[in-house]
């Protein structure tokens, strides 16, 4: 199945690199995560990243709250190839051990790691090593004045904020600048953006802040994101859920998936059931989500649960499963290649075609 990628011209920003990744300048959206791993467990950490990798994840976010988890980051440097991003917050320190040991971002609030002096030395290291910073501002961060000023954390004091701080780095001469700004409310959030990218070319970093769990958080971040997107706004994206943070790399890469800008991995067309099911299509498509969870065969998986859509929608998939009372078709390409009866053997037999299908497209 084509999905028919949005028309609109994407937003003209500046390029910048991420270790060997482009951000902006027209690149394709990149899709980041964060770990929750305590950051001064490396071992942790490095099988956390090695997990959001496996899901397609391009960069990782750590947090650094000390000198204990700034020293562990030469061991995360070392065990992996993705990006990684420095999390800093009021030491500046941090920030430049985070650089030494070969981390390709910060992401960090000018304004709170200190003076004018301490800032400086901040972006001349990050000048040395080609390091990317972010200006992150969250709808509970915005300054006081500021708050004042607009009454709230309003979007026009969220860019006010954002804006305030990249002039502090541009002072200092540093464009390798992309930003956020994060909120829980999806209405602030998209119109912070809107008015962001009218202000300004730096590459925006989008995400719906603190958006909740698995269901609540993906479709705010989906509604929030789509929007976004489908406007030509966003250089890199996290959905930031209450979950495992592979969830968040499987919600990114279904909602660009849903817009056509991007797909990694297959299509999974599934029914919502009804009185006619008369399988167990809850545990088959639960069981097919998670043996596909980290391929990237780009195929058409359909697993249909009645005979009035079934049939055609297993038809126009690569692979398909139409279940009936007490058997199934299953089908490759519109063609039946078997018949199954019986709830247990229907799944073993359409994991077995489905096994066969990716050692095919491996090849």
């Amino acid at each position: 199945m084509t999905v028919t990628p949005f028309t609109k011209p994407c937003r003209p920003s500046r390029a910048i690199h991420l270790g060997s990744l482009v951000i902006g300048g027209g690149a394709p959206c990149v899709v980041q995560s964060m770990t929750n791993t305590d950051t001064r467990d490396p071992q942790a950490t490095l099988a956390q990243i090695k997990r959001l990798a496996a899901r397609g994840c391009e960069v990782v976010r750590v947090a650094v709250p000390d000198e204990q988890a700034a020293r562990a980051l030469v061991a995360l440097r070392a065990g992996t190839d993705l990006p990684l991003i420095a999390d800093i917050h009021f030491d500046y320190r941090l920030a430049i051990m985070a650089m030494e040991a070969g981390l390709e971002g910060l992401r960090i609030n000018p304004g709170n790691i200190g003076s004018a002096e301490r800032v400086r030395r901040v972006v001349d290291c990050a000048k040395a090593h080609h390091c990317v910073i972010r200006i992150g501002v969250n709808s509970g961060s915005v300054e006081k004045n500021l708050l004042s000023r607009f009454g709230g954390p309003t979007p026009e004091a969220m860019v006010e904020s954002a804006l305030g701080h990249v002039r502090i780095l541009e002072s200092c001469g540093f464009y390798d600048t992309k930003i956020s700004l994060k909120s829980s409310s999806v209405g602030h959030t998209v119109s912070a953006y809107r008015l962001l990218a009218q202000r300004c070319d730096y590459p925006l970093h989008i995400g719906v802040t603190e958006a909740g769990g698995l269901m609540r958080g993906t479709v705010k971040s989906s509604v929030g994101l789509g929007l976004l997107l489908a406007e030509g706004i966003g250089d890199t994206m996290r959905v930031s859920l209450t979950a495992d943070p592979t969830e968040e790399v499987t919600v990114a890469y279904e909602i660009l998936r849903a817009l056509g800008l991007r797909k990694r991995g297959p299509e999974i067309i599934s029914c919502p059931t009804c009185g006619r099911t008369e399988i167990d299509l809850f545990g088959l498509a639960a069981a097919v989500e998670a043996r596909l969870a980290e391929s990237t065969a780009e195929i058409t998986v359909a697993v249909m649960g009645c005979v009035v859509n079934g049939p055609g929608e297993a038809r126009e998939a690569d692979i398909g499963l139409a279940g009936g009372r007490d058997k199934g078709l299953i089908f490759r390409k519109g063609r039946v290649i078997r018949t199954v009866r019986g709830k247990d053997a229907l799944l073993a037999a359409f994991m077995e075609e489905l096994s066969a299908l990716l050692a095919e497209t491996s090849k």
